[in-house]
């Protein structure tokens, strides 16, 4: 096997065997889990993602993977890690829109888990097509590192500027046209027959609406990345091992969602930081430990005063 190609090759198994080991093993039954083994599946896919990192380390210790960048292998182990830390931290208010969703389309806590996983599916390819792209162009045009940054910037302040409460999300445009849906839940079907004529159900429109917005979710999350690094495998693995732990992540922040109504203005520091350092990185090298340090605070304030603020109203 070519050494370039070995690398792909075990992100690509590694992720399989997790994706397996979730759906067919942590939830076979279709039963909707606890806080309790939420928070434990959400560690072990926190756990996996650094242990992948280890991994990655070694690739690039070995010159096993190719490395336009010339990165050496500590390098590239913080920046996968600034990466990962970025992508999950951007990915918490999806996690809003997708509670949103389901309350929509009234879906049942025992088939949420197989939404997000089908959700997850699609996204791992949709964000490697979206992130293949953003590569090519950003090594094409130069420019592009600040047209990326301008668009970061304009969603920090367009996310700022919404309600607490999100908008109750629609079916995208023009699939009305395509699909024939119906508000009917039958079992675990997507497809179902009513007053004889076979129609979509509602499990099939929260996953279309699940899929649809991730892709305006990774628009904003692809190009966050890039203010770390454009190293194609560093930028995927981050991304996807972000994205597969966000499931047992949404059971876990299921009941407590709205007691983090302020990592929003999280979010939106994350946002200005990257979107900053992706415009000026031609001419300023921001350290990673900066940038690890800006996060975690970043989120940690965002906690903190989420938790005081909570406690106060319930005094």
């Amino acid at each position: 096997m070519n050494p370039t190609y070995f690398p792909w090759a075990v992100l690509i198994g590694y992720v399989l065997l997790l994706l397996a080991l979730d759906f067919f093993v942590l939830h076979k039954r279709g039963t909707t889990p606890t806080s309790k083994k939420a928070f434990m599946e959400s560690l072990f896919f926190i756990g996996n993602a650094l242990i992948f990192s280890a991994i990655l380390y070694w690739f690039y210790r070995e010159g096993l993977v190719d490395n336009p960048n010339n990165y050496s292998a500590a390098q590239a182990w913080v920046d996968y890690l600034i990466g990962y830390i970025i992508e999950l931290s951007l990915s918490i208010d999806n996690l809003f829109v997708i509670a949103v969703i389901f309350t929509s389309f009234k879906v049942p806590s025992n088939h949420q888990h197989k939404l997000l996983f089908l959700g997850i599916l699609g996204a791992i390819v949709f964000r490697g097509l979206m992130i293949g792209l953003g590569i090519v162009l950003i090594n094409k045009f130069h420019q592009m590192t600040i047209i990326f940054g301008l668009f970061l910037l304009f969603t920090a302040f367009k996310m700022l500027k919404k309600e607490k409460t999100h908008e109750k999300p629609h079916e995208p445009k023009g699939l009305a046209k395509l699909f024939r849906f119906h508000q009917v839940i039958d079992g675990g079907s997507f497809t179902t027959r009513v007053d004889g004529k076979r129609v979509f159900t509602a499990l099939f429109g929260a996953l279309v609406t699940i899929e649809f917005t991730d892709l305006l979710f990774a628009l904003d999350s692809i190009p966050a990345i890039f203010a770390v690094t454009t190293d194609p495998f560093i930028v995927f693995s981050s991304n996807i091992f972000a994205i597969m732990g966000l499931r047992s992540l949404y059971f876990f922040l299921a009941n407590m969602l709205e007691k983090f109504q302020y990592l929003k203005y999280s979010i939106f520091s994350i946002l200005i930081f990257v979107a900053i350092k992706l415009m000026t990185s031609t001419w300023v090298e921001i350290p990673e430990w900066f940038s690890l340090l800006f996060i975690a605070i970043s989120l940690s304030a965002g906690i903190y005063v989420s938790f005081m603020k909570s406690k106060e109203e319930n005094l």
